[in-house]
């Protein structure tokens, strides 16, 4: 059974309680296509039975927990590093990518962007 959607007034209290969260009139926002490719893969691994919603939401609060740890105070503008860190650890931790497969990819887009000039789309090898 899913749960209800939040109320105007309960969306309105969630953004206030994140007031770095890039958002426009309509709500919340991406900041940078990183973040919206991010976001859209986490959906697409979730729609291919890969975790589900509760295994991504305790990855994320681990995430989150961790940040913060480290002396992130986490005000809603390191939200989608958090996001990518949960991404990482639970695509790792399910077998769809390993950390050494992460690190390569890391280095490879590290390499795109240095040699990509300015305004113009990065492109991977």
């Amino acid at each position: 059974m899913s749960e209800p959607p939040l109320t105007v007034t309960e969306s309105r209290a969630l953004l206030d309680a994140l007031p770095g969260l890039p958002r426009d009139g309509a709500g919340p926002v991406f900041a940078a296509p990183w973040q919206a490719a991010a976001f859209a893969m986490t959906l697409a691994l979730h729609e291919r039975g890969v975790f589900t919603w509760p295994e991504w939401a305790a990855a994320l609060a681990d995430a989150i927990r961790d940040a913060q740890a480290q002396g992130d105070p986490d005000r809603g503008d390191t939200y989608y590093a958090h996001w990518l860190t949960a991404l990482e650890r639970i695509a790792t931790a399910k077998g769809c990518v390993t950390r050494d497969g992460l690190s390569e990819r890391r280095d490879a887009w590290d390499a795109a962007a240095r040699r990509t000039p300015h305004g113009q789309p990065i492109e991977l090898d």
